[in-house]
């Protein structure tokens, strides 16, 4: 019988370790970065789909309109009794086309006050956000125009430009609502001399009856 060999010198080996067919557990996996940034994306983009199928098929969108309502004919709606008292009687009207789009609806109106030659107009635009928030940027097109003075009272933001005996502006926002006012003077400039057929009004403070008369149009566009 044919013995094992006996090791001579007497140095220990090391064992081998034993190989088996499941790998000993490891540290847990952490998420990849690019899976969790992919996850947002499609997220994302699930919702922005869903805005846009319901978008295409004229669904509301989303936002509050506080009661909003669209109109055809913004003149019929818009009184005007304090810048009436201010101006003198109100004469004739006039449309501007409107718009009327799923995102958006806007109309405006053209409004003469006073003598026929040298009274003044009123313009009002209204314009009604159905999708986009328009609360981000107004301030930014409010001061693109110069009006520069915050106005309290009327709306989430507003701001009036003062161009004294030209004029003035009033912008306001009131959620997805947003208004301008411009009145100004109809004397008209000629060979670089201003010409001046009638009286004009004194248009010092005209502010105070733009607001109070927005602030009725603005209600009775809720109704």
């Amino acid at each position: 019988m044919i013995s094992e060999p006996e090791l001579v010198g007497g140095a220990d080996f090391e064992r081998s370790e034993v190989l088996t067919e499941a790998a000993p557990p490891g540290p847990p996996r952490a998420r990849r970065p690019w899976l969790w940034a992919l996850g947002g994306a499609v997220a994302a983009s699930a919702v922005w789909g869903a805005g846009l199928y319901a978008y295409e098929r004229g669904e509301p969108a989303g936002p509050d309109l506080q009661g909003y309502r669209q109109v055809d004919d913004l003149c019929e709606v818009a009184r005007l009794d304090a810048l009436a008292d201010a101006l003198g009687k109100r004469r004739e009207h006039g449309s501007a086309p409107a718009v009327d789009e799923p995102a958006i609806s806007e109309v405006s109106c053209s409004i003469g006050f006073g003598p026929e030659e040298g009274g003044q107009s009123v313009e009002i635009t209204y314009t009604l956000h159905k999708v986009v928030d328009p609360g981000p940027e107004f301030e930014a097109r409010a001061q693109q125009f110069g009006i520069l003075k915050k106005i309290d009272g009327i709306g989430e933001q507003a701001f009036f430009d003062d161009m004294e005996e030209e004029g003035g502006r009033l912008r306001v926002l009131d959620g997805q609502a947003e208004f301008q006012v411009d009145i100004f003077s109809q004397d008209y400039t000629l060979n670089g001399e201003m010409v001046s057929s009638g009286t004009s009004a004194d248009l010092s403070g005209i502010d105070v009856p733009m607001i109070q008369d927005l602030l009725a149009l603005m209600a009775a566009l809720k109704k």
